[in-house]
């Protein structure tokens, strides 16, 4: 696997990262997409401490997370429900035959 070398920039710093070729684009998004947070969070809360602002934004895509993966347990429980019940219907069907 060849990897790259890259620098990705958060709170006006770089950050070196070797990552695969497969990795880069995601990393770059997320770089991106975190630059787009802080200035978000900036402007919306007027937090000028880099470090607060990182430690808000880091707090917030885990409570977001957080959301999402307890939508999708939930979503996994109903999904086990209902195909346990459709099997107890044909078992039933089965039997009648």
């Amino acid at each position: 696997m060849s990897e790259l070398s890259i620098k990705i920039r958060v709170a006006d710093r770089e950050y070196p990262m070797r990552v695969s070729v497969a990795e880069e684009e995601r990393l770059r998004l997320a770089g991106r997409a975190l630059a787009d947070k802080l200035r978000e969070f900036r402007e919306n809360y007027g937090i000028q401490d880099k470090q607060d602002l990182l430690a808000m934004i880091a707090l917030s895509i885990l409570a977001d997370q957080q959301k999402v993966s307890q939508e999708k347990d939930g979503t996994d429980a109903a999904l086990t429900e209902r195909l346990e019940r459709l099997d107890t219907l044909l078992a039933g069907a089965t039997a009648m035959r």
